[in-house]
């Protein structure tokens, strides 16, 4: 006699899948127009080359990254409602300790850290994924004293004065940039998490 097959669920909801390329969209696009932004007025050494940037002159790079601005805000301010009220965020980022990311950061480095159930994030994973929504909150308060400086006077003040805002804001986007690539080298080495968040993957017992 044969068994009905067991009721699965999707590993990421629908919901999360959407804000996840929604996001990746912004992110992109903030990226790119902000370095066309940056060099405009650079405050380093050094320039970003024009070919890997979005706008073609200043006004048009301002253009793009008002546009996923508002984008990012708005769907991040979803994605972090809708991981609330679901309790995904608590189920999915703790516990946390840093005698585990210790623990999993040095299996890593051995090639010994399993991604054997998608379901589950290991400690790196679970900091690197915190960390980007903090790096991204700060992305979005330095930039909103970057747009309205005079409106926002007392938020310009706790971040030490516009031009270091301007800093700020700039290391804040190069540390999402060194996440993406570290993250677009984990997807590579396993291909079944961009699967995953492509399809929603199936498990009987997804979290």
């Amino acid at each position: 006699m044969n068994r009905p097959p067991a009721p699965t669920k999707a590993i990421h909801p629908l919901w999360m899948r959407l804000a996840h390329w929604l996001n990746a969209v912004a992110v992109l696009v903030l990226i790119t127009s902000g370095w066309r932004i940056y060099d405009a007025a650079p405050f380093f050494a050094f320039r970003i080359p024009a070919g890997i940037t979005l706008g073609g002159w200043l006004g048009g790079a301002l253009q793009w990254h008002f546009a996923a601005m508002w984008l990012l805000a708005g769907n991040g301010l979803a994605y972090l409602a809708l991981n609330l009220a679901s309790g995904r965020l608590v189920r999915k980022f703790f516990p946390l300790t840093l005698r585990g990311i210790a623990h999993d950061a040095l299996a890593a480095l051995r090639g010994r850290l399993s991604h054997a159930d998608p379901r589950h994030y290991n400690n790196v994973q679970r900091a690197a994924y915190l960390f980007v929504m903090l790096d991204i909150t700060l992305l979005v308060l330095s930039g909103l004293v970057l747009w309205k400086s005079v409106q926002f006077a007392g938020l310009r003040e706790l971040l030490g004065g516009y031009e270091t805002a301007r800093r700020v804001h700039f290391l804040a986007m190069a540390a999402l940039t060194a996440f993406i690539a570290v993250h677009l080298v984990m997807v590579a080495l396993v291909p079944r998490t961009l699967l995953a968040m492509i399809s929603g993957g199936r498990s009987p017992e997804a979290a």
